[in-house]
């Protein structure tokens, strides 16, 4: 009985397991939010900046809504509010918190962009931008992602010196490597050839020793009979 309970006991387990997976499965091919593979961007203050952001849904979807926020140490503001009413159609705003900020993106052609972009840009526009989206035809499915913006005065140019070094490092020693590895093979080469060379030297002096020996199968030449 014992051992019944226990492989019940198993059974009910792999079920739970796989109907949990069932169910987590639609939520994982669902709606998803990128701003991009860079977690901070950098803009000089006074310009402009393009804020990353797409989604995509393996379900598609109607009349979706979509928002950007933005977050710092004591301000918490939104900043664009808009709608998408399908995937044949572009973004529309509905309401816009900042004369700087700009919809340039769109969702045709299956591009599902909702980047803005933020001009004039000042100091105190350092913080956190979060660009959030709902579906309602994945029964108001939400996701979100952040980025950050450092607002400084001048980009400082990156020093490639180290990189460069390291890379010549680098190319340097897989050249030797390939060197070393032509060389042996140029030296087995050789040597592989040498060793032929001499065994049909032995051969062939073997040959001419039986020959000066009269032995079977020489070429000496052979004496005529004996008068009698």
């Amino acid at each position: 009985m014992s051992r019944a309970g226990d492989r019940g006991k198993a059974l009910a387990r792999w079920l739970g397991t796989g109907l949990l997976g069932l169910l987590l499965l639609p939520m994982s091919l669902s709606l998803e939010v990128s701003v991009g593979k860079a977690t901070t961007i950098y803009a000089v203050n006074g310009t402009e900046i393009l804020l990353p952001c797409t989604f995509s849904s393996c379900f598609g979807f109607e009349n979706l809504r979509f928002w950007w926020t933005y977050n710092s140490t004591d301000i918490f503001k939104l900043l664009i509010d808009g709608t998408v009413k399908n995937e044949k159609s572009d973004p529309r705003v509905k309401l816009k918190g900042d004369d700087r900020i700009t919809l340039e993106g769109s969702t045709k052609e299956k591009m599902n962009n909702i980047s803005i972009l933020l001009s004039n840009l000042e100091f105190s526009d350092t913080g956190k931008y979060t660009c959030h989206v709902k579906n309602p035809k994945e029964n108001d499915l939400q996701h979100h992602a952040t980025i950050f913006l450092q607002v400084v005065d001048k980009l400082e140019e990156v020093d490639n010196t180290v990189t460069l070094i390291i890379l010549a490092v680098v190319g340097g020693v897989i050249g030797l490597l390939i060197f070393i590895l032509l060389l042996k093979k140029f030296i087995t080469f050789v040597l592989k050839k040498t060793r032929e060379k001499k065994k049909e030297c032995l051969v062939s002096s073997s040959g001419n020793d039986n020959t000066e020996n009269g032995l079977p199968g020489s070429k000496a030449e052979e004496k005529p009979p004996t008068k009698v």
